[in-house]
């Protein structure tokens, strides 16, 4: 005989262990999901952090990483002290080429009249201590449209230089030009105050005339740079350059008969040397190139000071 007190208890007890059951499966369940939804989102995370690690050990690596490239060092413009295209943004580029792991080579591109025969000897020398310094690394001057004077003095310090047949190619000489106002005073009835202390204090002012003794003394000024400028050429070329009267005597040539004098190497430009005589295509430059504003204002300098009375200085041109 059934106890009707005992099934109430019974079916309670029951009851109290089933929600509890489910309360503890609901919360497991929760726990689960969080779980679940935290490493959908962690593993990809991890992943892709692991694959980033392993590409830049990888490309960390020297010899084993990414292909080599070819460092470019631009000479675009004249050669000037404070300008765009100086001795210490050149040598600044240069010195990061040669220095960078990656570099296979170096390609000097060369597109300049000339300018500062001081900027240009710096950077010749230069040149010459980074590939004695860096013997494995080559450097390879390309001529653009012109190589001129300053322009050609620095490429001669290449291992090699490539031309296009019709670039312009030489003025290995030297000049310094002006103006002289001497009658022009005297037609407008100015009269020249210039004091002095030293007898040729005033050499080469263009107010005043220029007497033989401080002409011969500019001519030897001249003579002495144009020597320096023959001796870097040939201390550059060696045996290549072929014995021609006409050669320092400051005109200039095509690319094409360039080479038959034996101012420059061979026909290339910058992709053809990087690809065919480097062997490393990729091209990386490391030229030093300034902003609009710094431009504009140092040419508003160069102009303000081209301006002036007696202006003007030694040029490789």
């Amino acid at each position: 005989m059934n106890d009707p007190d005992r099934e109430p208890r019974a079916t309670g007890w029951e009851r109290h262990v089933i929600e509890r059951f489910a309360r503890e499966a609901m919360a497991e369940w929760r726990r689960a999901r969080r779980w679940g939804v935290f490493f959908k989102l962690v593993l990809p995370l991890c992943v892709t952090g692991s694959v980033a690690a392993a590409g830049w050990f990888a490309w960390s690596q020297g010899p084993a990483r990414a292909s080599q490239h070819t460092a470019l060092v631009e000479i675009n413009g004249v050669l000037q002290a404070g300008g765009e295209i100086s001795a210490d943004n050149v040598l600044a580029a240069l010195k990061e080429a040669f220095e960078d792991k990656r570099t296979a080579g170096v390609v000097l591109r060369v597109n300049s009249p000339g300018g500062s025969p001081v900027q240009a000897g710096i950077i010749y020398d230069e040149i010459r201590r980074q590939r004695e310094r860096h013997p494995k690394i080559p450097l390879y001057a390309v001529i653009d449209d012109i190589g001129a004077s300053g322009g050609y003095y620095v490429a001669a310090a290449a291992d090699r230089i490539y031309v296009d047949k019709a670039s312009i190619v030489g003025s290995i000489g030297v000049l310094m030009d002006g103006f002289g106002f001497v009658e022009t005073l005297d037609k407008l009835g100015v009269e020249r105050r210039l004091l002095t202390a030293g007898r040729n204090k005033g050499f080469l002012d263009p107010f005043s005339t220029l007497d033989d003794e401080q002409r011969r003394h500019a001519q030897g000024l001249l003579n002495e740079i144009h020597t320096q400028f023959i001796d870097a050429v040939r201390r550059g070329r060696g045996e290549r350059l072929k014995p021609d009267a006409d050669v320092f005597t400051g005109l200039v040539w095509s690319g094409a008969h360039a080479i038959e004098l034996g101012l420059v190497d061979a026909f290339g430009n910058l992709d053809s040397v990087a690809r065919d005589v480097i062997k490393a295509e990729e091209v990386v430059d490391f030229s030093r190139h300034e902003g609009l504003l710094d431009r504009l204002a140092k040419r508003m300098g160069v102009s303000i000071g081209a301006a002036l009375p007696g202006a003007g200085g030694w040029k490789l041109r």
